[in-house]
């Protein structure tokens, strides 16, 4: 299977075991990458819920098989998307994500209801 790229709010429905989860299947997450920069906001979320910074990037990074570091190419990218996502309210982790799903090619899953209708050249899944 080709690599996803999976954002925050996927990644929180899959730890937190929130609907929509079930749809990232095990053959799903073993494919699947996530910006450092949505990584950041997954363990900041879990370690303000109580966890140690430690516990929360380990949790944080089990769901997936990559981290990939945020890059001026994925800065670039991001930086270019503005435009087109302020209408839906993207924030800039949100378009850290599209970026690396541009960069790679990938289709992006997120559990975010606001990117379902973005035409950006490249598949999002909406998990919920």
């Amino acid at each position: 299977m080709n690599r996803i790229v999976v954002d925050a709010s996927a990644l929180l429905a899959v730890l937190n075991q929130e609907a929509g989860a079930e749809r990232l299947t095990p053959e799903l997450l073993n494919a699947a990458a996530s910006s450092t920069v949505n990584l950041a906001e997954v363990q900041g979320k879990l370690v303000d819920r109580g966890l140690s910074t430690d516990d929360a990037w380990e949790a944080t990074l089990s769901p997936i098989r990559e981290a990939v570091s945020f890059t001026p190419e994925h800065a670039r990218l991001a930086g270019d998307l503005l435009k087109q996502t302020r209408p839906s309210g993207l924030s800039m982790g949100d378009r850290a994500c599209l970026a690396l799903g541009i960069a790679l090619k990938a289709p992006v899953y997120t559990a975010d209801r606001s990117w379902k209708n973005l035409k950006i050249g490249i598949r999002i899944h909406v998990i919920r």
